[in-house]
């Protein structure tokens, strides 16, 4: 298997960036997710790592070896893309087949081979089918099994859950994190899906507008967000994010008055997760303005001014429309960020 190194990597379309000086070490056996919007330049950058795409300035390494100037056909990487990219005339036994005959494995070791792989996402019985007859969960698994096949130093994987429904993504999730885990490959993976990044990622590599954000576990991600940013992105639903004055050690907005570091001072953000704030407690006064009971939680909007932020209350609580609510924060887990969006850390 391989780590990779982009050292410096910028990737230009005449006068547009779309990666701009990014430097990243992916550990050898390391499944690393690259998440962001669209046009952030995830896919700019899996589709240099993978050849397809060759950068204007910088360099990437794969187990060791500048790969700048080889051909994507001789990197030794597999892909899966978000459309299954099967051969309709052929059945699913010939389409995990295709790799190995491109690569000229011998043709004794084939059937073996393929046979492997189909078992290892669950295919084994459908192997004299064509695509067409197949689900889209079982197409896509079928182009996992054809990147298995190969046994290739790395996987890139291309928002390749995006066409699935929701039952299907997250039965899909666990198969492509377990199937990894056995064949130990480096991976690289594409979302947009924050869900899909916290569930499957050893690491997760945030990306805006072609730049980094941040790079961390999917802990670190979710509890230490560099920026407005991340703390945005990160989390269902994500990071309430509420404008406002601090002075004196008390942050105050619209219908908000919380304590603060007194380091933490002027025109701030303030940051609180829907998970960390209840019902009652006085830090929040406003109306209700959505209550959505999902079975096992209720989501509860709240306006304050011109504002809504986003609570999890308990799964039974319920409330007229334009009631007054009293919201609590819990205060061990607000964040505080600058003008510029940069988070204000509390002093060592």
């Amino acid at each position: 298997m391989a780590s990779i190194q982009l050292n410096n990597i910028v990737k230009r379309f005449g006068s547009f960036v779309g990666v701009e000086n990014m430097s990243l070490d992916i550990a050898d056996e390391e499944f690393l997710v690259l998440l962001g919007p669209s046009g952030c330049g995830k896919t700019t950058t899996m589709r240099m790592i993978a050849g397809l795409e060759h950068p204007t300035g910088g360099q990437i390494v794969i187990g060791g070896e500048v790969v700048n100037e080889i051909d994507a056909r001789d990197r030794d990487v597999a892909m899966v893309f978000q459309g299954y990219a099967l051969y309709p005339n052929m059945s699913i036994y010939d389409n995990i087949r295709f790799p190995l005959r491109m690569r000229k494995v011998p043709a004794d070791q084939h059937d073996r081979l393929i046979r492997r792989a189909a078992e290892m996402v669950e295919l084994g019985a459908f192997l004299d089918r064509k695509p067409g007859a197949l689900s889209g969960g079982q197409r896509q698994r079928a182009a996992l099994a054809r990147a298995v096949v190969r046994e290739p130093q790395v996987f890139l994987m291309d928002e390749p859950l995006s066409n699935l429904d929701a039952k299907l993504r997250a039965s899909m999730r666990v198969q492509i994190k377990h199937m990894q885990r056995q064949l130990k490959v480096t991976t690289v993976y594409v979302t947009h899906d924050q869900i899909e990044a916290m569930t499957l990622a050893d690491r997760i590599v945030i990306m805006n507008r072609g730049i980094i954000q941040q790079v961390g576990t999917p802990d670190e991600i979710y509890s230490d967000p560099a920026n407005t940013f991340v703390a945005g992105f990160i989390g269902s639903p994500p990071m309430n994010l509420l404008a406002g004055e601090a002075r004196d050690g008390i942050f105050r907005s619209e219908g908000i008055e919380v304590p603060c570091p007194r380091t933490v001072t002027g025109s701030v953000t303030l940051g609180i997760r829907p998970e960390d704030c209840t019902v009652g407690g006085g830090h929040l006064q406003g109306m209700v303005y959505g209550v959505e009971p999902t079975g096992d939680i209720t989501y509860l909007t709240v306006q304050t001014g011109k504002r809504a932020v986003e609570i999890k209350a308990a799964r039974d609580f319920r409330a007229p429309i334009d009631t007054p609510i009293s919201i609590g924060f819990d205060l061990s887990r607000l964040y505080f960020f600058s003008e510029n969006g940069e988070r204000i850390r509390r002093p060592a």
